[in-house]
C-alpha cells in the first residue's frame, strides 16, 4: 500500500503501538484463563515476579497461600516467602477474606493485577484458591515447569478480573473399577480439575470387574473382589455368537483406607469434593464373588473379567442391606462428603424375578413389583445416609421404583430423568451420554483413534452443551446443580489413555459449568485453548491435539 510515495506500514506500526503499548499487547493476546471469567478488563502495565516479592495472606487463607508458593518455586528457582502483613516498597501478591463481596458467592473472586502488587480477595477461601488459579494462568506456560527456567520474564498484565461460578457441581468422574488407577494419578488428575476450577471428584470405586476400596469389617471385598484372573481383549459384540477373548494378565489393585483419606485431603486443600460411588443393587458381581450370600444363586463366582452388564446383583435379604450399611458406615468415615453415590444403574432383575427370596420379600413388604423393590432398597439407603447428616445420589434409575425422599439424581439416559427430579424438587446433576461421556470417541474415524466404547463426542457439542434444559420450569432450574464429565475405564488401561480422554474435552466442560451462558464463544474458546495445552504438555498430560492423535 502506497501513499504519497511511501509506504503506510510504519505509519500503520506507530498507531497499533500507540493503543498496544509494547509491554501489554504480547501479553493481552495470551490471557488465555480457562474456564473464562465473568468480567476480565485489561490496563496498561505489568507487573513482575522476582526475588523478594513476598505473599502477604490472612489467617484463613494461609494454607492457599503456601500451596501458590510452593506452585512458583520450581519455575522461577525462589521462594516466595508468606507474611500475615506487607512489607513496605516490596513486591507483594495479597490474598485477603473480603466480607464485602458476598455477592460474588462462596466461590467468587475479585483478582486486581497492578504494576506494584497483586490483590486477590474474596469472601471465602475457595475463592482466594480460584483467583490464585487464574493468577497461573497470567503466567507464562512455562511456570508449570518441576525445574528452574531461565530466559524467562516472570510477567504479569495488569488486570480486573471478577469472577464466580454459574453452577456449584462442576466435575469429573473416574471409574477406577473397570482398570485400577495409581494414588498419585488420583492426585494429579485432582490438580487438573482444580486448575479449571472444577470441585467435584467423584470416584467411581465398586463394579462387577473390580471393588477398590478397602472395608475393615469385610476384609474378602479387597482380598478377593479387587482382583480379576484377566481382562476381555477389544469390544464384545453379539455375544450369543462371539467368542471373548482375553488377555491372560491377571489386573487389580485398591485403596487403603489410608490411601483415600490422603487423597480426600489433597483434594480438600484443592477445593475439591470428593464423591465415592459404592454401586448398588447392580454391578455387585465383584463383591459378591467375595461374599456369595449376597448374591441371588449357588453358583460360585469370579470377578468379572468381562464387560457389560451383568445379572449378578445383590439380594434384597435385610442381613444384605445391613452388609451394605456397614459398608457406607466405613465410607462415611474416611469420605466427608455429604453426597455418598450408590449407583443404581442397570440393576438386571432376572435373577430377583427367579429367586424365592426376593419375590417373598416382594410380597411381604407389599410391593408391586421388582423395580419398586429396587426403589425400597433405596429408600433403605437414603433412610439410612439421611440419619447420618448425608445426601443419597444415584443414577436416573433410581427414579423407575419411586424415587427416595431426599435423593439427588443424577441423569445420564439422556435428559428426561434429570428434567422428571427437578420437577419434582429434588436436585440433579445433568451427565447426560451425548454431552458428557468422555469414553466415546473423539473423532468420527474411529479406527484412528485409541480404542474406546463406541460413539461419537467432538470438543465443540461438549463446549456448547447447555445443562438446563428447557423443559424445566424457571422456579424449578435451581435443582440443576450442574454438570460432570464421565470417564468410564474399560478401554482406558493406563492413566495416560485417560488423560488423552479427557483433555481437551473437559476443559470445554469446565466452560460449561463456570461461564455465564451468554459469554461463551467456541471460536474464542479455541484460541485460549492453544496456550492451555501448552500448559497441559509442560504438565506431561496426554491430551489429543485438535487436528487429531498426537
Amino acid at each position: 500500500m502506497i501513499c504519497c510515495g511511501r509506504s503506510v506500514f510504519p505509519l500503520m506500526a506507530v498507531v497499533v503501538m500507540l493503543l498496544f503499548p509494547l509491554d501489554t499487547f504480547p501479553l493481552d493476546r495470551q490471557a488465555s484463563i480457562i474456564p473464562k471469567p465473568v468480567q476480565m478488563t485489561f490496563q496498561s502495565g505489568l507487573f513482575r515476579l522476582a526475588p523478594g516479592t513476598i505473599i502477604v495472606a490472612d489467617s484463613a487463607v494461609l494454607a492457599e497461600a503456601h500451596i501458590l508458593a510452593r506452585e512458583l518455586e520450581p519455575a522461577t528457582g525462589y521462594w516466595l516467602e508468606v507474611k500475615r502483613s506487607a512489607v513496605s516498597g516490596a513486591p507483594r501478591i495479597e490474598m485477603k477474606i473480603d466480607p464485602t463481596l458476598v455477592k460474588l458467592g462462596e466461590e467468587g473472586y475479585r483478582l486486581t493485577v497492578t504494576t506494584k502488587s497483586i490483590v486477590i480477595r474474596a469472601p471465602k477461601a475457595a475463592g482466594i484458591y480460584y483467583g490464585s488459579r487464574s493468577l497461573l494462568q497470567l503466567l507464562p506456560p512455562e511456570i508449570f515447569r518441576q525445574a528452574r527456567v531461565s530466559g524467562v520474564e516472570w510477567t504479569v498484565p495488569c488486570v480486573q478480573i471478577e469472577d464466580y461460578p454459574r453452577f456449584q457441581w462442576r466435575g469429573a468422574m473416574l471409574d477406577a473399577s473397570r482398570h485400577f488407577m495409581p494414588k498419585e494419578f488420583v492426585k494429579k488428575f485432582i490438580d487438573l480439575l482444580a486448575l479449571q476450577k472444577m470441585n467435584s471428584f467423584h470416584w467411581h470405586l465398586t463394579d462387577d470387574q473390580g471393588w477398590r476400596l478397602e472395608i475393615k469389617k469385610y476384609p474378602k471385598l479387597t482380598e478377593v473382589g479387587a482382583w480379576r484372573k484377566e481382562t476381555l481383549v477389544g469390544h464384545l459384540e453379539h455375544r450369543s455368537s462371539t467368542e471373548p477373548k482375553f488377555d491372560g494378565i491377571p489386573h487389580g489393585g485398591f485403596y487403603t483406607r489410608d490411601d483415600a483419606r490422603e487423597i480426600v485431603e489433597y483434594a480438600h486443600e484443592r477445593h475439591i469434593n470428593v464423591v465415592p460411588e459404592i454401586e448398588m443393587p447392580g454391578h455387585a458381581q465383584a463383591a459378591i464373588a467375595a461374599y456369595p450370600e449376597l448374591g441371588n444363586t449357588a453358583t460360585r463366582l469370579e470377578v468379572s473379567p468381562i464387560w457389560g452388564i451383568s445379572e449378578n446383583i445383590f439380594n434384597p435379604k435385610e442381613s444384605t442391606i445391613l452388609f451394605l450399611e456397614d459398608v457406607l458406615t466405613e465410607v462415611m468415615e474416611i469420605f466427608p462428603s455429604k453426597f455418598i453415590h450408590t449407583g443404581g444403574d442397570e440393576a438386571v432383575k432376572v435373577q430377583w424375578k427367579a429367586s424365592p427370596d426376593a419375590q417373598a420379600r416382594i410380597k411381604e413388604l407389599g410391593l408391586k413389583d421388582e423395580e419398586e423393590l429396587q426403589g425400597y432398597f433405596t429408600r433403605r439407603m437414603d433412610e439410612f445416609l439421611t440419619a447420618k447428616g448425608r445426601r443419597l445420589i444415584g443414577w436416573d434409575e433410581i427414579l423407575e421404583g419411586g424415587l427416595a425422599p431426599n435423593a439427588t439424581v443424577m441423569s445420564w439416559r439422556g435428559e428426561k430423568g434429570g428434567i422428571a427430579a427437578a420437577k419434582a424438587g429434588h436436585d440433579v446433576v445433568m451427565a447426560p451420554t451425548d454431552y458428557t461421556y468422555l469414553d466415546y470417541y473423539q473423532s468420527k474415524e474411529a479406527s484412528k483413534e485409541p480404542l474406546g466404547i463406541g460413539d461419537y463426542l467432538p470438543l465443540d457439542v461438549v463446549y456448547n452443551y447447555e445443562p438446563i434444559p428447557t423443559e424445566i420450569p424457571a422456579d424449578f432450574t435451581g435443582h440443576v446443580l450442574g454438570s460432570q464429565g464421565q470417564l468410564w475405564t474399560e478401554y482406558m488401561a493406563t492413566p495416560k489413555n485417560v488423560e488423552y480422554m479427557a483433555f481437551p474435552r473437559l476443559a470445554a466442560l469446565s466452560e460449561v459449568t463456570w461461564t455465564p451462558r451468554e459469554k461463551k464463544d467456541y471460536s474464542e474458546f479455541l484460541t485460549r485453548l492453544e496456550t492451555y495445552l501448552k500448559r497441559l504438555t509442560i504438565l506431561d498430560v496426554n491430551y489429543r491435539a485438535l487436528d487429531g492423535p498426537k
